[in-house]
């Protein structure tokens, strides 16, 4: 699994490595303009990674001659605000705090981003020089221009010896806005709330935050899914060292020096790697720690290595704590002179800042309180205001409140009236669905009857063709039997109409395509010469005709058809075709046509019509569909068409 995370720690920096130069200080003498420089400066965390921070330093005292020589405002201004950032990196914290409040005073008119970074500059610069007031008061400028919501003093407590008091106030102000899923945020807070514990000689439960926060920031630093820049991975670095470097300085004070030079060796190497040239306090005092436990293991030269390297003890309490190592390593080696020596200097210097950094301390701790106060007091104007809103909301909620009372009765009075209009409804509806019931039996009933009716019709009308099939057989006239064979034949054309009906779930109309595909059939079966020869095409898909029209169109198509094979296709090897063409649509006459392909009429076809039974009942039983039958004589076969309503 690590060696899974290093690789793809690797894969990382090989992207950023393509993305971006190796060599920032390189890239920023390349640029051309002051704001690009500008940008890069601050968008690079390890700018001092390749050349130290005095390289840039040099760099930027050229560029701002330069400008000075162009009177160029803008570039003189960005210019000599890195430089301030590079003088507090280097620890030179007076000259820098002096160019920052000199560069504010010329920023008015300048975008809320360079206030915001002078603001944060004068901000650490005073938190170094113990200059508490002054840091208090960039805080409320920061507040005034909205670049913070609110103002904390929870680390000037504890730089002022109030630990206990800052990390009450640091839990109250941080606890509740944390984000489980937000390892970098919950490393930091863990490890400050450590570092008021230790302040306060809890180290037992220090050690614990701080192995909380050291877990955090390995879970962040191991997040392979979450891809972090370089910036990104040596920030969360650097917070890691500090974090061991604190768990080793609470071995110490719990006098467990082996644990102790194990996380303050791991501390300073890390710091020392990734602090890129920037002066590190943290550095200083985990080394002057790790210095004191080789002292207390009697591994005096180790400790005497260390308090030789030249770290530019800049803080008071940083050069009391090397003399007074000093002076017991000398003690240790028997040099009692030398160790004279240091216990004397350090007599001086905390004889010269001892009374004045207290009373120093104490005024300012006062002042901070009183700045505290008022902007307490400031809070709590605000709040009174936002109450007097909120009181005058709510008096107008309660007005609001009362209308919607009287809406609300309003509206159950007229709910009231809905619940009885749809009970009411609900009766109605109840009584519509019985009557709805009884009707539906009804017609379930009269549908019932109907078809009895058209079942017995038919019956009957099959009755009346046997009766004309056994009186065909006691019958020696050829004229009698023709006769009594059509006649039988029209029978069971209308037989066939009552058939289609009781047969249907609709009794009020007779699907035509069906009725003349039974009826053909039925004629097909009579006369049997030749019917399979002669091919027979209906056209009637869709139509529906109710019984009026059906039984006259039945007998017509009867006549016809009889008519084709008894007369159209003498002969019984004979080919030939029917068409049967049948429209109707809604609100349009109808359409029918009759053609076959055979021999056709006789030439007198109109003088025999009148003799001819079958175009008489043709005729009349078009006129019951009020039309009239045409007739088209052609050199082969016969057409028959009219229009009907």
């Amino acid at each position: 699994m690590q060696l899974f995370l290093l690789l793809v720690v690797s894969v990382v920096f090989a992207q950023d490595t393509t993305e971006e130069s190796e060599n920032p200080f390189v890239d920023f003498q390349n640029i051309s303009n002051s704001s690009d420089r500008f940008s890069l400066f601050y968008n690079t965390e390890n700018r001092y990674n390749q050349n130290s921070a005095f390289d840039w330093k040099k760099s930027l005292e050229d560029y701002i001659q330069d400008a000075e020589s162009d009177k160029d405002s803008i570039s003189l201004f960005q210019y000599k605000t890195m430089q301030s950032q590079v003088l507090y990196d280097l620890g030179e914290y007076s000259k820098s705090v002096a160019l920052a409040n000199e560069l504010y005073k010329d920023s008015r008119e300048k975008e809320i981003q360079y206030k915001k970074i002078l603001l944060e500059l004068l901000d650490r610069n005073y938190e170094k020089l113990k200059l508490y007031v002054k840091q208090s008061e960039v805080r409320k400028e920061k507040k005034e221009l909205g670049i913070t919501d609110n103002i904390s003093f929870y680390d000037i407590y504890s730089n002022l010896g109030l630990p206990g008091r800052a990390r009450k106030d640091y839990i109250q102000e941080n606890s509740k806005s944390l984000d489980p899923a937000d390892y970098y945020g919950n490393a930091v807070y863990n490890n400050n709330i450590g570092n008021y514990l230790r302040l306060d000689k809890s180290q037992p439960v220090a050690i614990i935050h701080y192995k909380k926060a050291e877990g955090f920031v390995d879970l962040y630093l191991d997040d392979v899914v979450d891809v972090k820049t370089e910036n990104q991975i040596i920030k969360a670095s650097l917070l890691k060292g500090k974090i061991i470097g604190n768990l080793g300085k609470c071995y110490a004070d719990l006098k467990d020096f082996k644990k102790a030079i194990l996380s303050l060796k791991e501390s300073v190497d890390i710091i020392s790697e990734y602090r890129m040239g920037v002066h590190s306090s943290e550095l200083v005092e985990n080394t002057l720690y790790l210095a004191d436990c080789y002292l207390q293991t009697d591994e005096v030269e180790k400790a005497k290595s260390l308090l030789d390297k030249d770290f530019r003890f800049l803080q008071s309490d940083y050069i009391l704590k090397r003399n007074r190592l000093l002076a017991a390593y000398y003690d240790k080696k028997g040099d009692f002179e030398n160790s004279l020596y240091y216990y004397k200097k350090n007599i001086r210097v905390r004889d010269s800042i001892a009374s004045s950094e207290q009373t120093i301390n104490s005024q300012q701790l006062e002042a901070i309180v009183q700045s505290e106060l008022e902007n307490s007091k400031a809070l709590y104007l605000e709040s009174k205001q936002n109450l007097e809103l909120k009181s005058i909301e709510m008096e107008k909620l309660d007005s609001t409140i009362s209308f919607v009372y009287i809406s609300l009765i309003f509206v159950l009075l007229g709910f009231a009236g809905l619940v009885y209009a749809y009970l009411r409804s609900i009766k109605v509806q109840r009584i519509i669905v019985k009557q709805k019931h009884i009707i539906e039996a009804s017609l379930v009933e009269k549908d019932s009857l109907l078809k009895e009716i058209h079942h017995r019709v038919k019956n009957n009308l099959q009755m009346v063709s046997s009766l004309l099939s056994l009186q065909t057989k006691n019958t020696r006239s050829k004229a009698a039997i023709q006769a009594l064979e059509e006649g039988k034949s029209r029978v069971k054309a209308m037989a066939l109409i009552h058939q289609k009906l009781y047969q249907n779930d609709d009794l009020s109309v007779i699907e035509m395509q069906g009725y003349i595909e039974s009826l053909v059939n039925s004629i097909q079966s009579v006369y049997k010469k030749g019917g399979h020869k002669i091919n027979i095409n209906i056209d009637a898909e869709g139509v529906e005709l109710d019984i009026d029209r059906a039984i006259p169109f039945g007998l017509i198509l009867n006549e016809l058809v009889s008519n084709s094979f008894k007369y159209g296709f003498p002969d019984d090897e004979q080919t030939g075709q029917i068409f049967i063409h049948l429209r109707k649509e809604e609100g349009v006459d109808g359409f029918f046509e009759y053609t076959d392909t055979g021999v056709g009429m006789p030439e007198d076809v109109e003088e025999r019509s009148e003799s001819s039974m079958g175009i008489r009942l043709m005729k009349r039983l078009v006129n019951q569909l009020q039309s009239n039958l045409n007739i088209d004589k052609k050199d082969e076969g016969v057409r028959f068409w009219f229009n009907f309503k």
